[in-house]
């Protein structure tokens, strides 16, 4: 088996890309993030706003619009309202981060394996599988300076074709500042410089100066060229937002240095393998090339620590401390492959333990899952079963590779549990839509004109289909023209509704919509904002 994944390991990767980011794109319901990002695509289609971006229809800048444009030119070609249609762009960004993971690892340590792992860890780490799932813009941003970082390795490296590797690392840095700002530029690029400073500083030749200089400046040019334009275009709403998202960073979220020391876990299933190889003393002289794991824990703990100088943190932030820490980690991996069976017993009780855990979870999913999910089964009995199956056969298989200490197979048959889940368990997702007051806004019909009070919900303003612009924005009200409309208002704001129109207006409640898809009313999981009444409002 193992000569004929390395004889094709590139179209195996395709594969398990795919079956990791593409299948079943379209079964987990839109979350806040994806909304806002929806409908910011939507209203680029509806009503033009390419560069001047809007999210029910006020202005959004707060996200540069390189990822909403390819969401939109996706949804414009397959659906607007196309669930796939609108994460496609974003999993086919970590499919192409995967696939230049690879090409880095190849072109620094020349070890094809090792780069195969690395690209595999990477793809079934936990957050780069739900940010390349998911609708949210960071995969982007990631994504595009990977393949800057690329080209930069090829232009610090090679004299040959210089500097059109540093036209297109200055093309794919400025994409990735469109994408989500300097984010991957102090959180990737700069962690990198770094480490390559520390590990390859001898390839560093003076002569590469001026194309880094060009390449910078041009990724800079690109990148700004649209915050300029807004800043231009709509001064006050631009300095207003950027004064909001820079008090943020200081104010909101704010967590101690140490808050993301537990880093490592952000790999899912690779968690106990990730923080072994963090361990420099131990694996420093086991590695089959101390040059490169040097190089990658180094971009790795240098991306943490400089995330951890940033007061406003968030899990999500580390994704791309995942894409170093996947190198680091195929290291420990490739050593386990090629010298397990002459490890002291300590040294294999981490690896017991994590690959004895995956495949116990294997081979107790049929029992636990049918207790667990029985009477929510009717019409995912076929994804159960084949579930059940596959995870069962890998956790058997599991532990008989683990007895013949044959740790490459171990480590194909892990990829292939996260495979199971993802093809075959993951429509199981939709038993857990359980809210018995479901009632989606979608179904609401109206002639008049709609609007809301207060900031409503994305989710909601993306379920009904169009925008209702607020009638209140920060303590100014603006009072519709019309005599007659519609509102929608949150269950909370139901009194301040009442302040405002029942002088002049008449009141009538229409309908109440609750979008909560995994939580009933009395459950701790229940989210109010996601709850909408719709009135009827007339000038008496």
């Amino acid at each position: 088996m193992t000569e004929f994944i390395e004889k094709h390991s590139i179209k195996i990767l395709l594969v398990v890309c795919v079956a990791i980011f593409i299948s079943n794109l379209d079964v987990i319901y839109v979350n806040i993030m994806e909304a806002r990002n929806f409908v910011t695509a939507r209203e680029m289609l509806y009503k033009g706003n390419w560069l001047l971006t809007t999210m029910n229809d006020f202005p959004r800048y707060e996200k540069p619009p390189l990822p909403t444009w390819l969401t939109a030119i996706s949804a414009s070609l397959i659906g607007i309202h196309n669930l796939f249609a609108l994460r496609l762009p974003a999993a086919l960004s970590a499919i192409i981060l995967v696939f230049f993971l690879y090409k880095i690892a190849v072109l620094l340590f020349n070890n094809k394996k090792l780069s195969f792992y690395a690209s595999l860890i990477l793809a079934t780490s936990f957050y780069i599988i739900f940010s390349g799932r998911n609708g949210q813009w960071d995969i982007f941003t990631h994504s595009f300076m990977v393949i800057s970082i690329y080209h930069l390795i090829k232009m610090l490296q090679y004299q040959e074709k210089c500097w059109q590797n540093s036209l297109i690392a200055g093309l794919f840095f400025g994409a990735s500042f469109l994408s989500k700002g300097p984010v991957s530029m102090y959180a990737l690029w700069l962690p990198f410089l770094i480490a390559y400073g520390i590990a390859y500083r001898s390839n560093i030749s003076k002569r590469k100066i001026l194309p880094f200089c060009a390449m910078l400046i041009l990724g800079l040019i690109i990148g700004v060229s649209w915050f300029a334009y807004v800043r231009y275009a709509d001064p006050q709403a631009f300095l207003d937002i950027a004064k909001e998202e820079a008090g943020n960073w200081t104010s909101y979220n704010v967590r101690p240095f140490y808050y993301y020391w537990s880093f490592f876990t952000q790999s899912g299933i690779w968690t106990i393998p990730a923080f072994v190889a963090l361990l420099y003393p131990y694996l420093k002289n086991k590695v089959s090339n101390k040059k490169g794991y040097t190089f990658a824990l180094a971009w790795t703990l240098a991306s943490v620590v400089l995330l951890s100088i940033i007061p406003e943190k968030k899990s999500r932030y580390l994704l791309p401390v995942l894409i170093p820490m996947a190198l680091n980690t195929s290291f420990y991996m490739e050593y386990l492959i090629l010298h397990f069976k002459e490890l002291k017993r300590g040294e294999k009780i981490p690896v017991y333990f994590n690959f004895i855990l995956i495949g116990l979870i294997g081979v107790a999913f049929p029992i636990g899952g049918f207790i667990f999910l029985k009477d929510k089964l009717d019409g995912f009995y076929i994804s159960f079963i084949l579930t059940s199956v596959f995870l069962f056969t890998i956790g058997v298989c599991i532990f008989y590779f683990l007895r013949k200490k044959n740790i490459e197979n171990v480590f194909y048959l892990v990829i292939s549990f996260i495979l199971t889940i993802l093809v075959f368990g993951f429509p199981l997702a939709k038993t857990f839509n359980t809210n018995q007051n479901f009632n989606n806004i979608n179904t609401l019909k109206t002639n008049l004109k709609l609007y809301s009070l207060g900031e409503p919900a994305p989710e909601m303003i993306w379920h009904l289909g169009y925008s209702a612009p607020e009638i209140k924005h920060g303590e100014t009200i603006t009072f519709p023209e019309e005599s007659e409309f519609g509102i929608l208002v949150n269950k909370d704001r139901e009194d301040e509704l009442k302040r405002i129109f029942e002088t002049e207006y008449s009141i009538k409640l229409i309908k109440e919509y609750d979008i909560n898809y995994t939580a009933n009313p009395e459950e701790r999981a229940y989210k109010n904002r996601l709850t909408s009444n719709y009135y009827l409002i007339k000038k008496d």
